[in-house]
């Protein structure tokens, strides 16, 4: 049984003057158990909508999507979330942030203090755990934000471009520590992106959506060395996964620019 199945998912809205805008069409993604799957395609595609539609946040118009074979019908602790925003209370601590959702759950004052610090030290804030985010750089808020969401054990986690504001540097190294992450965890992921290079990295399995409506375009499944790392952006079958990417995404731009 897939992870996460999507099938024949479609969706419109209404723009300012009532006219229909058909964002996403014919949508059939499938996600294995383990796997880190990625979305790449241009901005406005509907890469976001499509991930917040999985997330329960937003409804479709036709079409299903499943998680573990059950039916999402709106949001669920079973979907963590991840967004490009850090999201984190700022009146709370670093671990008081990441034991949030335990807390809710009413998990044991020792218990959460467990689980809390088992993430805090995955992502590499051991030491941190008494401060404030005003304190944190970027890079260091959206590691809380992703121990805040593994602490709550979710069946697969959703993230949305969650490296979009960090500079070049912070965010190669948040991305080889997420790999990291993902093996030790074996967390099922589905990531949004519009930088192939952070595709390549991350993902075992790429999707290549189309320019609007949003389609997938094409499947593409990643052969080479498990273990990621920057080292990765120089190898052979990267290099030739890149270009066949950039192609795609080229002849959609190119496309649009003629009125095709």
């Amino acid at each position: 049984m897939d992870k996460l199945a999507v099938k024949g998912l479609n969706k419109v809205f209404m723009d300012n003057k009532g006219q229909k805008i058909h964002a996403l069409q014919d949508i059939e993604l499938h996600v294995k158990e383990k796997e880190f799957s990625v979305i790449v395609g241009p901005s406005g595609c509907g890469k976001s909508t499509l991930l917040n539609i999985v997330g329960g946040l937003e409804r479709a118009n036709s079409g299903t999507v499943e998680v573990d074979g059950n039916l999402v019908k709106e949001a669920g602790v079973d979907r963590g979330m991840v967004f490009q925003g850090y999201s984190l209370f700022p009146w709370l601590t670093v671990r008081e942030n990441v034991e949030f959702g335990l807390k809710i759950k009413k998990v044991s004052k020792a218990k959460r203090k467990e689980i809390s610090g088992r993430y805090i030290d995955m992502v590499g804030l051991t030491g941190f755990e008494n401060a404030l985010p005003k304190q944190l750089s970027g890079g260091m808020k959206q590691r809380v934000a992703i121990a805040r969401t593994l602490a709550n054990n979710p069946a697969m986690l959703l993230m949305d471009e969650p490296f979009g504001a960090l500079d070049a540097q912070t965010r190669l190294v948040m991305q080889e520590l997420l790999s990291e992450i993902s093996k030790t965890t074996e967390t099922t992921i589905l990531f949004i992106t519009h930088d192939i290079d952070e595709a390549l990295l991350l993902g075992d399995k790429i999707y290549v959506m189309s320019r609007r409506p949003g389609t997938i375009k094409e499947e593409l499944t990643v052969s080479y060395q498990e273990k990621r790392t920057h080292n990765t952006l120089l190898e052979p079958e990267f290099i030739r996964l890149k270009k066949k990417i950039m192609d795609m995404l080229w002849q959609s731009s190119k496309d649009a620019a003629l009125g095709k």
